[in-house]
């Protein structure tokens, strides 16, 4: 067996920041950014100042706009708003999306490169463009896996995090997302490194990726560099060797089979793995290293039978891990300049997908007067990017819904609304009182529980209840 990790337990902390979309007030009414680029850059800074101000978190490096196109002349008006604020130290990564235009742009616009600390691409594959290269900016895979966490995504993991360097040069990978902390049935169910679906339970599973992570972040600190000895073994696999200049020593070597870690986006080429051995010369600064501690993890799909992070014997040749109840209050009162086609009012998706006969139950406030409403809603069948699509059965207050007639709701004060769906049928209740009984509904025959507002408007909940029957 080929051994994957040897070094150092460290600790590394680097915070960086991407915008995914901007309050509706800083597009003044346009789902675009940039055409009040002062305002915009202004909210940026803001916010940084903010996240140091209210939870102590300083942040180390900036995206302009996630996936979208960049504008040379916002970056360098954001880096003279950083500046200005007292934030230079806050490097700035563009464009979050491929390697060109932006490339391109730095090769020829002095002053850009001048503002651009990182050039940073979404799921480049491993590979990166020989332009990038050339403007000799840090190069950063800056959102990248998105592959579902099991032993295959853990495979995924371990191969990008290798290869991004070995073939692309890319110093940093960012995994979208850290923690899938959200329902396994909505967009991305389970891509992340690990999962907590129910937080507020304080469960979480430390998934297969989250032991691929450990062997690069455990042993290594901030200000080591990747040495030029890194590449492909000759039989299929890939090593890659760290150091912090002081004699200490990481190599981290993967040998994934391709079908065992295969990728959602991009799919990695095809390749083929088979056993070696594999010997390391250590010279130079490293010729007095005469033991390495080994740490292996194993995705054994024949005796279904992993193991992670498991430490082995020292390498002798200096090595020195049912019912919830919530008060939340809406306050977003305007559309936001989205990255995705979101929703035209908010809404929260709850429980369990698979949810069939239930009863939702809610307090709701509402503080806007006539246009005002609120809802809560069940069998919901569609969240996330796909969110604008759903169906479900709903009950809103404000507005008719199946049955026709006045409710006497009012603003400004507190009403309680049930929703009960149970086969075809729906019963609705305000106050205690029938809106409605068993009124036949047609649509999805299962979904989430949700609640949210008419429009962009202030709103509050509490004791928000779910009751689902078998």
């Amino acid at each position: 067996q080929v051994l994957d990790i040897f070094g150092m337990i460290s600790q590394i902390r680097l915070v960086a920041s991407l915008p995914w979309a901007f309050p509706g007030w800083v597009g003044q009414g346009k789902n675009w950014p940039y055409d009040l680029p002062d305002i915009t850059a202004s909210y940026v800074v803001s916010w940084i100042l903010g996240t140091k101000q209210y939870h102590d978190l300083d942040i180390d490096y900036v995206g302009i706009w996630n996936e979208k196109n960049f504008d040379s002349k916002y970056i360098k008006l954001r880096r003279h708003t950083l500046d200005k604020g007292g934030l230079e130290k806050v490097r700035i990564i563009a464009s979050d999306n491929l390697w060109q235009p932006i490339t391109y742009s730095v090769l020829v616009d002095g002053e850009l490169a001048e503002a651009l600390d990182v050039i940073g691409a979404h799921y480049p594959g491993t590979t990166s463009v020989m332009e990038a290269r050339k403007t000799q900016k840090k190069l950063w895979s800056s959102e990248d896996y998105s592959t579902f966490n099991d032993e295959v995504g853990g495979g995924c993991w371990a191969c990008i995090l290798n290869q991004n360097y070995v073939n692309g040069l890319m110093t940093a990978t960012i995994s979208w997302n850290l923690v899938a902390s959200y329902y396994e049935d909505l967009p991305f169910g389970r891509d992340g490194l690990m999962s907590a679906e129910e937080p507020w339970t304080v469960n979480y599973v430390v998934e297969s990726p989250i032991w691929t992570t450990a062997h690069t972040t455990q042993f290594r600190q901030p200000g080591w560099t990747y040495l030029q000895t890194v590449g492909h073994l000759a039989n299929g696999g890939s090593y890659v060797t760290l150091t912090d200049s002081k004699e200490n020593l990481t190599v981290v070597i993967e040998t994934m089979t391709h079908d065992h870690s295969v990728c959602v986006r991009p799919p990695l080429l095809p390749f083929n793995v088979t056993p070696q051995n594999v010997t390391f010369q250590l010279n130079g600064s490293f010729a007095s290293i005469r033991e390495l501690q080994v740490w292996q993890s194993r995705l054994d799909f024949k005796t279904k039978k992993p193991f992670f992070f498991k430490k082995l014997s020292p390498l002798k040749e200096k090595g020195d891990p049912g019912r919830h109840v919530f008060t939340l209050r809406q306050v977003v009162t305007q559309m936001p300049v989205t990255w995705a086609a979101d929703a035209e009012q908010t809404i929260s998706v709850i429980g369990d997908y698979t949810w069939q006969n239930l009863t939702v139950s809610c307090d709701v406030f509402m503080d806007t007067v006539k246009t005002g409403g609120v809802f809560i809603a069940a069998r919901v069948d569609k969240g996330g990017g796909s969110v604008r699509s759903a169906k479900g059965s709903l009950l809103l207050v404000g507005e008719t819904v199946l049955v026709e007639g006045h409710s006497g709701t009012r603003a400004y004060g507190w009403h309680t609304l049930s929703l009960t769906v149970e086969g075809e049928c729906a019963t609705g209740l305000l106050n205690v009182y029938h809106l409605w009984k068993n009124t036949v509904v047609l649509g999805p025959k299962n979904g989430w529980a949700a609640i949210g507002t008419h429009s962009f408007e202030l709103a509050q909940f509490d004791n928000f209840a779910v009751e689902a029957k078998s």
